[in-house]
């Protein structure tokens, strides 16, 4: 059975007493630089490392951050988490990833095993299926520091990081209007998930710019965010099937633009010729479909670098925080037709 080695062993091996032996690894004025130069090069030499979990009982921390996504397979999520770890780790933080997989239930789970865990904070992203909060408000009034991105809780007061969903989803239907096209649908997750909110309303304002009214029959919500290959699926079918068909269709989300381009193919609908297609994503498969599709990017890499920096700051922080930000970063649409 492995055996680490402790600061008893050390001075021991020194013919030291602990306390100087703790002192000297702590680089404490007591302690002579030239006793500090025999203790460093010896831990060195054994490749010693700090016991964490009786560091986290002696400092009441375990340098670990709970970060709670959708899907690690998720392109948003995997450069977001880019981000998160470049940051956690220059700041000897240890990241714990679990995956809602837009389950409600599930991110219930994950977050109770973190905060049992005794995770110094929580970095957060809700599940397509969540609207009650209350978990999350739970451990946050008890003082568990959390930072949300991304998918963001109204409710709860704490800093905040976001794209600007809004004009992003402008951006994309105003390209749509300009090439030409009049019948715009809009393809989306859960209706109460923020990012849904924000994106439906900059669909909105592009429409009214031109004075196209709002047709509610093509705006199709996907609960799971496309997860399930057969919501995009009945969606899409919906929209193909009526009387008046739509010529494009706006898709608010990384799963849901390949999946709806996935469903195309499946139907021999071609794209753009017959409809087109602009959405929301950060993958590089785009660029690899025959079939073009503009895409609106997130900076997911710099909001996870800033929401880990925002929460660090939080756990760090000697007296309570009563100021939040709300960090809102700019898309950029990517032009591939």
């Amino acid at each position: 059975m492995f055996e680490p080695t402790t600061l008893k062993d050390i001075a021991k091996a020194l013919g030291l007493s602990t306390s100087t032996v703790s002192r000297a690894l702590r680089d404490t004025h007591e302690i002579s630089s030239e006793t500090k130069k025999i203790v460093l090069e010896y831990a060195q030499k054994i490749n010693y490392r700090p016991n964490p979990i009786a560091l986290s009982l002696k400092e009441r921390r375990t340098k670990s951050i709970g970060v709670l996504v959708s899907e690690v397979a998720n392109h948003y999520f995997s450069q977001a988490i880019g981000g998160i770890e470049s940051i956690a780790y220059d700041r000897g933080y240890h990241v714990i990833i679990t995956q809602t997989h837009e389950s409600y239930e599930r991110e219930k789970i994950n977050i109770q095993h973190l905060a049992s865990r005794g995770v110094d904070g929580l970095l957060v992203s809700l599940s397509a299926e969540t609207s009650d909060t209350s978990h999350l408000s739970l451990l946050h009034d008890r003082g568990l520091p959390m930072v949300f991105f991304d998918r963001v809780a109204k409710d709860i007061e704490t800093h905040k990081i976001s794209a600007n969903n809004e004009q992003g989803a402008y951006d994309a239907t105003i390209q749509l209007l300009e090439s030409g096209r009049r019948k715009i649908a809009h393809l989306t997750s859960s209706n109460h998930l923020s990012i849904s909110i924000e994106r439906l309303a900059g669909y909105t304002a592009a429409l009214q710019k031109y004075g196209i009214p709002v047709q509610e029959e093509y705006i199709k919500y996907c609960p799971h965010g496309g997860m399930f290959p057969e919501e995009t699926e009945q969606a899409i079918q919906e929209l193909m099937s009526l009387k008046d068909k739509p010529d494009a269709i706006f898709v608010a989300g990384d799963r849901l633009s390949i999946g709806c381009i996935t469903v195309m193919k499946k139907f021999n609908i071609s794209v753009p010729e017959e409809i087109s297609i602009s959405g929301f994503s950060n993958s590089d498969v785009l660029d690899l479909f025959n079939s073009p599709l503009n895409s609106v990017r997130q900076p997911a890499y710099e909001m996870g670098r800033l929401a880990t920096e925002m929460l660090i700051k939080l756990i760090e922080s000697k007296y309570p925080v009563t100021e939040f930000e709300n960090r809102v970063l700019d898309t950029e649409l990517v032009i591939r037709s």
